[in-house]
């Protein structure tokens, strides 16, 4: 089995493969002041869980956004299962191509999400990832990555909302009954969850327009399955893309 880790701002997903098939997703929360220790704890009792033995883990790979947390997590998987993970990192194969000013600035989880959009679905194609940010990028024919939009995400939004109000509340994030809100959080909920899906329909008119064409559009992360079915394009939901792109990207690697 390959482990395949995914290191965000808000959460760390773990994704156990066995050659193409995703077996389990667990999911912790990041936090940068944690030591290898801890993580490898943290790692071992989650895959535990799911009935993943210490000896099925052959290999990992690991793509972070979080670089204080890089070589921890390296030693924490080195610890509990003794193997060397592979970095998303300059220098590693890909399959895609990256035309921007500076390539080696494009986040890990941004590639993944390309190169599982390329090798599977197939480009031109627009992918949408909804994590903390809210990130769209455009691949062109040959699969190459020819830039990005990066919007406040989703979560970012609403607790500003509550935060930089008097009287807001926090709310959970689902959609209301109605666009017209008759109470505060119906209100909240409508603004959020259905403002941004006119954010992203808004935004894929404009990729359009720039790239001549319609895209095929892709959707990922955790907050993907609560706002694009709100949408008015049509677009393919894949919750575990960047888990496959780390998949594929260890089997160019390895």
């Amino acid at each position: 089995m390959v482990l395949a880790i995914d290191i965000g701002n808000t959460n760390i997903v773990l994704g156990g493969f066995v050659d193409d098939d995703l077996k389990f997703v667990a999911r912790i929360a990041t936090n940068a002041n944690k030591t290898e220790d801890e993580y490898a704890t943290k790692i071992r009792s989650v895959l535990a869980i799911h009935d993943v033995d210490k000896a099925a883990i052959k290999g990992a790979i690991v793509s972070s956004v979080v670089p204080p947390l890089n070589s921890v997590m390296k030693k924490a998987i080195k610890l509990v299962y003794d193997v060397e993970p592979i970095m998303v990192q300059p220098g590693i194969k890909t399959g895609i191509s990256l035309h921007c000013d500076n390539p080696s600035s494009v986040g890990a989880d941004l590639i993944c999400a390309c190169v599982a959009a390329h090798h599977i679905y197939g480009s031109p194609a627009l992918v949408i990832d909804m994590g903390t940010a809210t990130k769209m990028m455009l691949l062109d024919k040959s699969g190459a990555f020819v830039g990005a939009s990066i919007i406040p995400g989703v979560s970012i939004g609403l607790k500003a909302l509550a935060s930089g109000t008097a009287q807001l509340p926090q709310i959970s994030l689902e959609a209301p009954k109605s666009v017209a809100g008759k109470n505060t959080v119906d209100c909240m909920r409508s603004g959020v969850v259905f403002g941004n899906a006119c954010l992203i329909d808004g935004m894929i008119d404009r990729f359009n327009e720039e790239s001549g064409e319609e895209l095929k559009v892709y959707a990922t992360g955790g907050l993907a399955s609560t706002i694009v079915c709100h949408c008015k394009h049509d677009i393919i939901l894949d919750v575990d893309m960047v888990l496959k792109g780390l998949n594929i990207l260890y089997k160019k690697n390895s």
